[in-house]
């Protein structure tokens, strides 16, 4: 069976040989062809989504008070880094999303999990009359609201983050929480839900068991309810709404978005679901200006072999001989969503992958120029960065090749947006034993 693929698809040996590389995606449509009529999600329902999250802000809010600031918004900060991009001489724009700072869940998938929480929310309130639309939403916190929302239970699988986004806030709201956590999950991620009352369920296998055995344990409970990290359309859109957020953060700063003012967006991608919607939201919004690229590590390129091959989430790493183990534990994921992957057919620019050795080293540098801390997986950006003027590697000449081709005249014209995903709940000794890596 190998054989076979590796024939039909020469350019997976770089990648079954676990070497960085740049996969340049030949089914990447221009606004030109009329993309955006095939496509199945509009601007709109971007925007009812970013509707739904206001609607609960005063509910945020008064859970969490570290978002009274923001009025029960959960966003992070757009940050240009100019120590970082001339320690790696970047001759041009260099800005950090800092989802590694969300508040709430310190992470991206504070974006997606606790959207699906209040999305399911508000319909089981809807239903049983507690508030109306137009209502403020400070009424759900009332008693009788949180006990019929402890009749549900919420149960995800998780490599980590998304575990946490959903356990801390769907508990914060009444429910109980299930989190199946894959062998790839970081000890201090259980013991955080577990302080929160959520109940942790370990498995061996990798992130794909830990999500079929949730699947399975919330079908056979009509009071659960299951998010699922491969295939949810409202984690999908709680992603996008991030591109409406990021839009008013650059013209804040007077960063230009156009033809001649390139965007290019670097996104860690795991399962695809975060990723996926962020960039679904960013070509929705910038188009042919906004130029995507994800990152996988070299042990688990599940998305690039999903798309390569056109099998999506019908083919794993373990298929092809890769292990699908990596430090970068939001990262380890074997078989990728066939929903984004499909999705993202023409939308994004192209796959890189990483290895993990790169993801400490651009940690400790950044820590060194910026005095910002953010875990593994969210570095793995970075080396895309590094091989931009690398020009001698196959990397680098691939990334030249797409500028070129893209009609980009001057590369200094482009910014570069890294998007950080997860970091600030990175317990202090856990950090420490990163840097000192």
């Amino acid at each position: 069976m190998l054989n076979s693929i590796i024939a039909q698809h020469p350019e997976l040996t770089e990648i079954i040989n676990l070497e960085p590389t740049l996969w340049l995606n030949p089914k990447l449509q221009s606004d030109t062809q009329n993309l955006w009529t095939r496509l199945p999600y509009q601007l709109e329902d971007i925007q009812a989504a970013n509707a739904r999250l206001e609607r609960f802000a005063p509910l945020i809010a008064h859970y969490f008070p570290e978002t009274k600031q923001q009025d029960g918004i959960i966003e992070s900060e757009l940050r240009r880094i100019d120590r970082f991009a001339r320690a790696i001489q970047l001759n041009a724009p260099l800005y950090l999303k800092m989802d590694s700072h969300l508040a709430v869940a310190g992470s991206i998938k504070a974006r997606g999990g606790i959207y699906e929480v209040l999305y399911f929310a508000e319909q089981l309130a809807l239903e049983a009359g507690f508030i109306q639309p137009q209502d403020n939403y400070i009424a759900l916190t009332k008693p009788e609201v949180r006990q019929y929302f402890h009749r549900y239970t919420l149960q995800v699988g998780s490599t980590g983050n998304l575990g946490l986004s959903i356990g801390i806030s769907a508990a914060a709201l009444g429910f109980k929480v299930i989190v199946h956590m894959s062998r790839d999950a970081q000890g201090w991620k259980k013991d955080l839900l577990r302080s929160k009352g959520v109940q942790v369920e370990e498995y061996e296998g990798d992130f794909t068991l830990a999500v079929e055995t949730g699947r399975k344990a919330a079908e056979s409970d009509p009071y659960s309810y299951f998010i699922d990290d491969e295939q949810s359309l409202q984690l999908f859109m709680g992603y996008a709404v991030a591109a409406l957020r990021l839009q008013k953060q650059l013209e804040a700063q007077a960063v230009p978005v156009d033809i001649e003012h390139p965007l290019f967006v670097y996104l860690p991608c795991g399962v695809g679901g975060s990723p996926g919607g962020v960039a679904y939201g960013l070509k929705r919004l910038f188009g042919d200006a906004c130029h995507i690229f994800f990152i996988e590590p070299t042990h688990a390129p599940s998305m690039l072999i999903g798309m390569i091959t056109e099998q999506y989430g019908n083919i794993s790493v373990q298929d092809v001989g890769i292990d699908g183990r990596t430090e970068a534990d939001g990262l380890a994921v074997g078989r990728p969503s066939s929903f984004i992957g499909q999705l993202m057919d023409s939308l994004i620019a192209g796959i890189m992958t990483v290895e993990d050795a790169t993801l400490f080293d651009d940690m400790k540098l950044l820590n060194q120029t910026e005095s910002i801390q953010i875990e593994p997986s969210a570095c793995s950006t970075f080396a895309a960065i590094d091989q931009l003027h690398q020009v001698d590697s196959k990397v680098g000449q691939r990334m030249q090749h797409y500028i070129q081709q893209a009609g980009i005249a001057s590369p200094q014209s482009i910014t570069h947006l890294c998007w950080a995903t997860g970091g600030a709940l990175v317990p202090q000794e856990v950090m420490k034993a990163y840097l000192s890596r």
